[in-house]
């Protein structure tokens, strides 16, 4: 486990724009024992989402935020290979965001982490419009699409993607999974908006997808009748492959 005041030096340091001194504690950290992996999800992710909720509230400059995210990113960059490999199992993933740097960010962690899963992934970033989805969707006949980070205004941009998913019903067997944005803030949006799955975190995302189809939460598309699922994560290496 990563200790509170790692975190707190780092969120310190990233809001100051200081990359030397953000690299100086993640390398402390894995020097003390700390995965790669934990260094993701304990230090980066969350501090991630609380460089998000800052800069929503107005408590961080804009010039903050885009110095975190890419003081994160450079240090995810170097992370990467450090992750464990496990072999490679018959699974694809295809990972859209929206066209931010934070979302991105999420994006490529979670690529990252199903990667060190096994998975083939393809991170298309937040470039691509539906059509090039679409398209790309049917070349790589991917298990999973995952959707991270979209705001509420980009919300029906995504309803018509999923909506079209379906009309067309070419992948019957792909699961759509969204992540991050407002489906995090709102709760139960993603059963509204036609989605299969929905992870809070990338090691709940690799968690989710590896569940065979008869252990997923079935979606409630009522809003009175929702209820959403909650289940204790292991964001440790080792859960995914008991989930296997």
């Amino acid at each position: 486990m990563i200790k509170q005041l790692t975190r707190e030096r780092y969120l310190e340091a990233l809001l100051e724009g200081d990359r030397m001194v953000c690299r100086g504690i993640i390398e402390q950290a894995l020097q003390g024992g700390a995965l790669a992996h934990h260094v993701y999800m304990e230090v980066i992710w969350p501090i991630m989402v609380e460089i998000d909720n800052l800069y929503r509230q107005d408590r961080i400059l804009p010039a903050q935020e885009a110095l975190a995210a890419r003081i994160n990113r450079s240090i995810v960059n170097q992370l990467q290979n450090k992750l464990p490999r496990r072999p490679a199992v018959d699974k694809r993933i295809v990972i859209i965001t929206t066209d931010s740097e934070q979302a991105e960010l999420g994006g490529q962690m979670t690529c990252d982490l199903f990667e060190s899963d096994g998975w083939q992934c393809r991170f298309l970033g937040g470039t691509v419009n539906n059509e090039d989805i679409l398209e790309f969707i049917h070349g790589f006949a991917p298990d999973v699409l995952l959707l991270y980070g979209f705001n509420g205004k980009e919300a029906p941009a995504v309803r018509e993607l999923i909506d079209r998913i379906r009309q067309i019903n070419a992948w019957p067997d792909m699961r759509i999974m969204l992540s991050g944005g407002v489906f995090k803030r709102a709760e139960g949006l993603w059963e509204e908006i036609g989605a299969d799955l929905y992870a809070e975190t990338a090691c709940e995302a690799v968690r989710m997808a590896s569940l065979p189809t008869d252990a997923l939460p079935r979606p409630v598309r009522t809003i009175k009748q929702r209820s959403r699922i909650k289940k204790t994560v292991n964001c440790s290496p080792e859960s995914t492959v008991a989930a296997r």
